[in-house]
Parts: C-alpha cells; structure tokens; sequence
C-alpha cells in the first residue's frame, strides 16, 4: 500500500495524504488527502496514476473493505494547525491519561 499511495506524491496541487485505520481493528480504513484546489483533485481522480494505484487495492489489508469503497468529497471550512509545525506527526501509540 505504501508503494501505491505514492504515486500522488508528485500530482500538482497534492498537499498530503493521510491514512486513517480507526483503533478498533475490525472497521474500515479512511484514506484522507488534502488539495491546493478541487480542480487539481479532479485531475488527479482522472489521471492514469489513479487508475495504477486503485487498480492495485488488493494489496490493502481485507479490514479496509469492511464496508463499500466510495469517494467522498469535501473542503475545508476551518483549519487550526498550528502554523509553526512543518513536518506531519510520524504514527505511533498513545495512551489516553
């Protein structure tokens, strides 16, 4: 899967990908990007590159497809990130105080 999601890394306009996998094991995956405009999306949804990396969703763990695949599409109505942080937190545990 990571070699895949990859090939939007290079795609004008792409801001970041995120994959989500909720902390019960058994629901399904979210996969989150984020684009400079709606147009560099639709580009991207129309591009080969696409078409490679969702041709390759077989290489997905089963517990991404727990429920039907759809495409969502959103914008954003408020950021708060902070501005100072320039890199995206690299996963890992947590634990809840």
């Amino acid at each position: 899967f990571r070699n895949r999601s990859r090939l939007v890394d290079g795609m004008p306009g792409f801001v970041s990908n995120h994959v989500l996998r909720h902390v019960n094991d058994s629901d399904p995956y979210i996969i989150f990007t984020l684009w400079e405009s709606r147009k560099d999306f639709e580009n991207w949804v129309d591009s080969e590159e696409f078409r490679k990396g969702h041709a390759q969703s077989g290489t997905l763990p089963k517990e991404a497809f727990t429920q039907s695949n759809k495409l969502e599409l959103h914008e954003v109505f408020l950021d708060s990130s902070r501005p100072e942080l320039k890199e995206e937190p690299q996963g890992g545990s947590f634990k809840v105080h």
